[in-house]
């Protein structure tokens, strides 16, 4: 079995959530190959262990354009990949739609994992905003894309591989869609994702006032701060703050929960961060489920302790 792995570039750079998904698909066991329309990708991704790394040539392709990638894609993949994967970025959400009517291919975007059941592929998305698993088995050609935050960059195997360079002629494609500057959620808004640490607050904290008390001490431990939908309502920190299904998804390797409750819709925007530690009034808090370390109490009077604690040593 063959899985093709599309990598997003931006701005010259990998996409985080593009390695993910490539984690994702070595995790399987089957053979990997990697396509970018980008050069110093090619040159980076040929340092993993893949079967093959396949460079796009194709001037068209220089700027995100859906249909000029949905033509590209299209004469590539043909049959020689069982599966053809994406990490689920704007992007994705945007021309990989295109590409499975063009291709009459089924598409299960947004999926949190990714498994070998005997020599079948099983997809799993969420629905009612986490509530549900839905294992989808597939034994035909599927376009898949990888939620972020359910795999790690990190795990993907090191190695040596060859560049395949590939020119595709789109000229063909219609020129009737203008790209203009790409989306962003809001101008100077912060990329969640990214943190390997991350100090977040909930309802727990009371009042607007006592956000200074998270904020000294994500300071201190050098960490974002991100926060449970609650606290955005309210109007207290911006929307690129909030995490979970409605805002974003993280695996930091240290998610630090102050006052959040925890419930499902939360719990899908962090439960893959490698150590969970929470603070919380309610014992039979849900978050208390999944955390690492947790200390039943008030965060008003254990985080200042722990701020000059921190500060003496």
């Amino acid at each position: 079995m063959n899985i093709l792995v599309f990598i997003q570039t931006n701005d010259n750079e990998i996409s985080k959530m593009s390695l993910e998904a490539l984690a994702c698909s070595q995790s399987l066991g089957y053979k990997v190959s990697a396509i970018t329309f980008n050069n110093e990708t090619a040159k980076k991704l040929s340092n993993y262990e893949l079967k093959e790394v396949i460079l796009i040539e194709n001037e068209n392709l220089n700027q995100y354009n859906p249909l000029h990638y949905t033509e590209t894609l299209a004469q590539v993949i043909k049959d020689d990949f069982n599966a053809i994967f994406f990490a689920h970025t704007y992007e994705a959400r945007d021309w990989v739609p295109r590409l499975s009517a063009k291709l009459d291919i089924p598409f299960i975007s947004d999926c949190v994992n990714v498994k070998n059941n005997e020599n079948l592929i099983c997809y799993t998305r969420q629905t009612y905003q986490g509530k549900l698993n839905n294992d989808i088995e597939a034994n035909s050609q599927i376009l898949c894309s990888i939620q972020s935050g359910c795999y790690k960059a990190d795990t993907i195997n090191q190695g040596t591989t060859d560049i395949k360079t590939i020119k595709i002629d789109t000229h063909s494609v219609p020129n009737i869609i203008n790209t203009e500057e790409k989306f962003k959620e809001q101008q100077g808004g912060v990329d969640l994702t990214a943190a390997e640490v991350i100090v977040s607050v909930g309802r727990g904290i009371g009042k607007e006032e006592n956000l200074p008390i998270a904020e000294e001490l994500k300071d201190l431990i050098n960490a974002e701060l991100g926060s449970s939908r609650p606290i955005v309502d309210y109007g207290w920190l911006p929307h690129d703050r909030q995490i979970g299904s409605s805002g974003q998804v993280v695996n930091p390797k240290l998610y630090f929960s102050l006052g959040i409750s925890g419930a499902i819709q939360h719990q899908v925007g962090m439960k893959g961060s490698d150590c969970i530690m929470s603070i919380n009034k309610d014992k039979n808090a849900p978050i208390f489920e999944i955390a690492d370390y947790a200390i039943v109490g008030d965060l008003l009077e254990i985080i200042p302790k722990l701020i000059e604690k921190i500060k003496n040593n």
